[in-house]
């Protein structure tokens, strides 16, 4: 029997989602990525949580912005990605793929996403089925590959289709209608893409969110990782290379 966590996600920011992770029986909450630290401080306490650690995917303003005053308020310890450690602010301790982190008695493995920026990190929690990609992969997407080659990106998302099916993806943005938009035109005929864009479409009239992300789901619909199906790499022009026909997908979406 796993350890169980509550997870909260709720809207800040333009376009973000905060996230908080507690753990009941040590009473331990983890606030992954601080892109608004009034927020989070007012979210875990209308819950009655404290929050005791902050867990950065990577260093960009909006997912490290808050760790100070995070910090400063609570007295919480930081830790974030060993290859931007350098720019994790307050950051105590430094991990990478392989490592694991523990919020009481539950344990994440942290996973190397490399590719939006050189060391972005994701967090997956086995037993809750659940991974904290940040701006890894979203709904229907993927982060821009900022710091990062084509071919690390593909990398990186392999590491993520390699998860467990039924694992939510907890990303850090609502892009899913513009995604959505995006994809169909990559992928015309795909019927369960046609069914995910009609859910989507509805649960944004309702002001609803899309995320979490089933990956089941994903790997059926998201164009960036059926990079490695023959039909999409022919299709994209570069049959038998999947590094080159994600390129091709993230260039195309660039200019979308």
């Amino acid at each position: 029997m796993g350890i169980f966590i509550d997870i909260h996600q709720f809207p800040c920011l333009n376009d973000n989602y905060g996230y908080l992770v507690h753990d009941a029986g040590s009473g331990e909450t983890a606030a992954i990525d601080t892109p608004d630290a009034e927020r989070y401080l007012a979210e875990a306490k209308l819950r009655g949580w404290t929050i005791t650690q902050i867990w950065n995917t990577h260093w960009h303003p909006d997912h490290a912005g808050g760790n100070l005053r995070l910090k400063e308020e609570t007295g919480c310890r930081i830790i974030g990605p060993a290859g931007e450690a350098a720019k994790i602010p307050g950051i105590d301790q430094a991990v990478k793929g392989g490592d694991a982190v523990m919020l009481g008695e539950a344990k994440a493995a942290v996973i190397d996403v490399p590719g939006h920026t050189l060391g972005h990190i994701a967090l997956h929690f086995a037993d809750q089925s659940a991974a904290f990609v940040g701006d890894s992969v979203f709904a229907l997407g993927c982060g821009r590959v900022f710091e990062g080659t084509m071919e690390m990106m593909w990398q990186s998302l392999k590491r993520l289709k390699a998860l467990p099916p039924k694992t939510q993806l907890y990303c850090a943005h609502e892009y899913t209608a513009s995604n959505a938009r995006f994809a169909v035109t990559i992928e015309p005929e795909n019927k369960a893409l046609k069914d995910y864009v009609a859910w989507i479409e509805k649960r944004r009239s309702d002001n609803l969110p899309t995320v979490p992300a089933l990956l089941e789901r994903e790997l059926a619909t998201n164009p960036f990782l059926r990079a490695d199906l023959p039909e999409m790499q022919l299709a994209m022009g570069h049959a038998g290379n999947a590094a080159a026909t994600f390129g091709e997908i993230r260039g195309r979406k660039d200019r979308f």
